[in-house]
């Protein structure tokens, strides 16, 4: 189906084909967190998947975990590639870069220099690099600049964040 989606270009096929496996695969990653004893010390617990380029986050507690976002994300790159583990969420700020001529906004650090943050801006706000499910950054976790906000919002310090 997917072969023929894009054989004729159909736009609505190819996304409808699209929704399904994201749903497949949603249920997927919840049943994986659900049945290997996951926790965090906040109500919250984030699992990047590098495969799939995915921020998936999850409200509840230990075995009881509900799916509540999946973001599509940047990761790093072969020669700078985004750590895999388990790692709590650390300091946060509103943005960085200026000093280099661009802007990064809503960081949130899960290990050292990485951080969860939003594609990256020229200082007149216009993108500078703005694709993502891509493996392109120095390490760092690339989302939208609104999916970067409401982790900066929402998640707060001490929350596990488990990477593979």
């Amino acid at each position: 189906m997917k072969i023929l989606c894009r054989l004729f270009r159909n736009k609505e096929c190819y996304n409808k084909t699209n929704r399904a496996n994201d749903v497949q695969s949603n249920s997927d990653i919840t049943k994986y967190v659900n049945s290997n004893n996951l926790s965090s010390a906040t109500k919250y617990l984030i699992l990047v998947t590098l495969s799939n380029f995915k921020v998936n986050i999850f409200q509840g507690s230990t075995n009881n975990w509900t799916l509540i976002h999946s973001y599509l994300c940047t990761i790093g790159k072969k020669s700078t590639p985004t750590p895999k583990g388990s790692f709590t969420v650390g300091a946060k700020g509103l943005y960085f870069g200026v000093e280099k001529g661009y802007k990064c906004w809503y960081y949130t650090q899960f290990k050292g220099n990485y951080l969860f943050h939003s594609i990256i801006y020229n200082l007149d706000g216009s993108i500078r690099d703005g694709r993502l499910g891509m493996a392109l950054s120095d390490g760092c976790i690339r989302l939208t600049k609104i999916n970067a906000k409401w982790i900066w919002d929402n998640i707060p310090q001490g929350t596990k964040v488990i990477i593979k």
